[in-house]
């Protein structure tokens, strides 16, 4: 199937500290593509991949699961590693939660995480029912655009394949115990109010990380696409001095290259 346009992968190549921003779930790049092309106008090479099953029709995403998910942002990792001599990671909702396993998983070879509003548990009665009503039925009413900005839409599925929600709340569960090995400086940034995923997400997440390098920002005017809502240039802007802090040839000049 076609990408939906606008939703296609986004790369610019930079300088010597890359960033690696992952979309949320039945999302696509769409949703962070204004932040990527905020920090890849500063002269960071950035990748925001499309996550397979996603950008194209619901129906695709039901044949994949987060194996297939964490397996494209983990190879986009390498690639930066290889290319980079500083990577950060970015996330939104279900992306901050691949982010997180990505640090669990690659320790120094990240140098900082930055999440808005990531994922921590699949929510709701009928999240308990998933193994059982994944055989049932086929899909469920979509997630998507939760934003408090009028004139501005999130491009993503207007259903939930169930087959995929039951893996998201697999991999979830496994990410909570997987969070103690997460060790790096952290950002995290969560909306006040947002319809899908609660403030409890991130406050579990704060509590079991073991960063000690942790900065927490509350979004009072934005839903849970932030990123595309009244607090996106805050996001931006607080991301990007996060990264000149850790690392400190971001922003000086003749350090980093800017293009096309």
């Amino acid at each position: 199937m076609p990408v939906v346009p606008e939703a296609e992968p986004f790369r610019h190549e930079g300088g010597e500290v890359g960033v690696l921003l992952c979309h949320g779930f039945t999302g696509s790049p769409q949703s962070l593509r204004p932040w990527a092309e905020f920090l890849a106008e500063r002269g960071l090479t950035v990748s925001l991949p499309l996550l397979p099953g996603h950008g194209t029709r619901w129906q695709d995403m039901q044949l994949t699961g987060w194996q297939d998910w964490y397996a494209e942002v983990d190879r986009e990792l390498r690639a930066l590693s290889e290319r980079c001599g500083q990577v950060f990671v970015f996330g939104l909702s279900m992306g901050g939660a691949l982010a997180l396993r990505l640090a669990a998983k690659h320790g120094d070879a990240i140098s900082g995480i930055v999440v808005v509003n990531p994922a921590n548990k699949v929510h709701g009665p009928a999240a308990w029912t998933l193994p059982v009503t994944r055989f049932l039925l086929r899909s469920t009413k979509g997630l998507t655009n939760d934003i408090i900005k009028t004139g501005v839409a999130e491009i993503g599925y207007d259903r939930v394949p169930l087959h995929a929600a039951h893996s998201l709340r697999q991999f979830l569960r496994l990410l909570d115990a997987e969070l103690p090995q997460v060790t790096q400086p952290m950002l995290l940034l969560h909306s006040a109010v947002d319809h899908v995923v609660p403030p409890a997400d991130s406050a579990r997440i704060l509590s079991r990380v073991s960063s000690t390098d942790v900065t927490e920002t509350v979004l009072e005017r934005s839903y849970h696409v932030a990123t595309l809502d009244h607090d996106a240039e805050r996001i931006f802007q607080d991301s990007y001095d996060f990264i000149g802090r850790l690392a400190p040839s971001v922003g000086k000049e003749g350090t980093a290259t800017t293009g096309g």
